[in-house]
């Protein structure tokens, strides 16, 4: 357990470390960068995307309770479990490094080490969207095929958080990778990390004691 990820945190050190201070100097790949006309109505409400992900997160946990960590499904839900938390984390240490204006304060993606009001990079939400369905994607995406559109949850999180002025374009970019990243490091492993905490390393669902 503990080698892989500190392969993992290794790696995202090393990106921070040097890719970030190389963007924040030339810009990098803030070129792409624009803001655009502000939108929350209707489905880009903050509320309604933040509800969304919220209820499915709340699900997936409902879900990894119920089934236990020995079903297909119940350990895929574990799965993503590890990976929101590992994506929500990693997230959040970004925005703290990197402290980024947001496009609702400043029309210029070039600010980066602005100080520690400035949390713009990278888009908590789109990681965390990103790192949820990311196991699901990799499990039954070659078997059903429909399980792709699940990727519409991250697509809508990150347009939404552009459209609200809250992020730029590549925040949300970012934040894809991490949850992509996060999501791919979760389903490699065959015992989640909340699993393997536990005594026995493994979780009966509550469906077998009922």
């Amino acid at each position: 357990m503990w080698p892989a990820l500190v392969r993992y945190v290794v790696l995202l050190a090393l990106w921070a470390t040097f890719a970030g201070p190389a963007m924040a100097q030339n810009c990098g790949w803030s070129k792409i960068d624009r803001r655009v006309s502000y939108d929350d109505s209707g489905a880009w409400n903050p509320d309604v995307y933040r509800g969304l992900l919220g209820a499915l997160s709340i699900a997936q946990v409902g879900g990894a309770i119920w089934e236990g960590s020995e079903s297909r499904l119940g350990k895929t839900m574990w799965q993503g479990i590890d990976s929101q938390l590992l994506s929500g984390v990693t997230a959040t240490v970004g925005k703290r490094i990197f402290t980024r204006v947001r496009p609702r304060d400043q029309d210029d993606p070039c600010l980066w080490f602005e100080g520690s009001s400035n949390d713009s990079f990278p888009s908590f939400e789109a990681s965390v969207a990103a790192a949820l369905v990311t196991p699901y994607v990799l499990e039954y995406g070659s078997e059903y095929r429909a399980t792709y559109a699940a990727l519409l949850l991250p697509l809508y999180v990150g347009v939404g958080r552009i459209k609200n002025q809250a992020h730029w374009q590549t925040d949300v970019l970012a934040g894809w990778a991490i949850g992509g990243l996060s999501g791919w490091y979760a389903h490699s492993r065959d015992v989640p990390i909340l699993i393997q905490l536990l005594p026995g390393g493994v979780m009966v669902g509550l469906h077998k004691k009922f």
